[in-house]
């Protein structure tokens, strides 16, 4: 590489290591919407709403250094604290992991998910004892290009799959996109970790050993200490080995159907003076009627009541700029991204938070 053209590189790192940021907005599961910890607006409300998301303290959308990767911020990102209840899924189903705003270009590099067992409730758990197994890793493709960029082309989503044979239990996911744009300098690189209480259905034995957070990476590792601006591009995925089994699954986006509540030790609903905690299950029917799902945990069965109504259609706007792909978000509140939907499709409200082309 010419002097020229490293300098050019190294000035557009450098000008992307002040650009947009971002974190998971929400996680959909067979069609039902979960709520994430939004960083940007929880820790200015008198009383947030009681979600499956850890709670962190990156209010600038901002990064776990190399630095802190033997601190316990690398775990769940900055001052991470487990979310006050979880989602229910079974071994084998896949998870779409939607983040916002749109993940910016230039911030290029791998996707890897974890799980570790809570061995008890994970709305309790301490995170320094939490040894983490990865269940899936994406980096850089010579047809495809990075992990990242298929993330943007998925609607800014990803999807990731609990293994079929999971011992049932309460697991924490921790899902992470690492920003390489200024990894070919040490402490460059850019961790942007995720966490979500689960609790695991299923009648399967598999219990994988795992890694503390705290010594998934260090600065120098493989894959963390690394130029995206080499040729040709052969990445090692940094972390340890994807467990047995483990295989990649093809991305997609996913359709709502529903609004759910995050669901606390005891099975019984979160009690919140919040507007967001406020909203009811929502699809597409077109009456409005009361249900009831019926929640499972070791603890208790409890019934939780909810409300179906109709979602809001609206036809898709004149296309002047970016148009949204179907299935990916076109609107709710604090969305900045695309707004118009492509042909055959409509921007529907799901809730006051994400609005779907449909």
């Amino acid at each position: 590489m010419s002097p020229k053209l490293t300098s050019l590189v190294a000035s557009l790192a450098g000008a992307a290591l002040v650009a947009a940021h971002g974190h998971v907005s929400h996680i959909i599961v067979n069609g039902v919407y979960y709520q994430n910890y939004d960083p940007t607006s929880f820790p200015y409300q008198t009383s947030p709403p009681t979600v499956i998301g850890w709670k962190a303290e990156d209010l600038d959308n901002g990064f776990v250094e190399p630095n802190s990767f033997a601190t316990g911020d690398i775990i769940c990102h900055k001052g991470g604290l487990p979310g006050g209840g979880h989602a229910t899924v079974a071994a084998g189903d896949k998870i779409n992991i939607v983040w916002t705003p749109e993940w910016p270009d230039s911030h290029v590099g791998p996707v890897i998910d974890y799980l570790a067992s809570c061995n008890g409730n994970c709305e309790t758990v301490t995170k320094t004892a939490l040894n983490f197994f990865k269940i899936g890793a994406e980096g850089y493709d010579s047809t495809t290009g990075w992990a990242s960029d298929r993330l943007r082309a998925n609607g800014n989503s990803w999807i990731v799959q609990i293994p079929s044979d999971l011992k049932a239990g309460n697991y924490v996911l921790r899902h992470e996109i690492i920003a390489l744009h200024g990894g070919g300098n040490l402490n460059g690189a850019q961790a942007y970790p995720q966490c979500f209480n689960l609790q695991v259905t299923g009648s399967g034995s598999n219990l994988p050993s795992g890694t503390p957070g705290t010594s998934l990476y260090t600065p120098s590792s493989a894959g963390i200490l690394f130029s995206p601006y080499v040729s040709p591009i052969v990445y090692p995925i940094p972390g340890p080995a994807l467990i047995a089994g483990a295989s990649s699954v093809k991305q997609s986006t996913s359709k709502v159907t529903a609004t759910n509540l995050a669901t606390v030790p005891g099975g019984s609903t979160p009690v919140t003076t919040s507007s967001a905690a406020a909203v009811a299950t929502t699809t597409s029917k077109a009456t409005s009627s009361s249900t009831s799902v019926k929640t499972t945990t070791p603890a208790a069965t409890t019934t939780l009541a909810t409300t179906t109504k109709a979602a809001t259609t609206t036809p898709a706007p004149a296309v002047t700029g970016a148009v949204q792909t179907k299935y990916g978000q076109c609107g709710g509140s604090g969305w900045t991204g695309a707004t118009a939907c492509g042909a055959g499709s409509a921007c529907s409200t799901v809730n006051a938070w994400y609005y779907q082309c449909v």
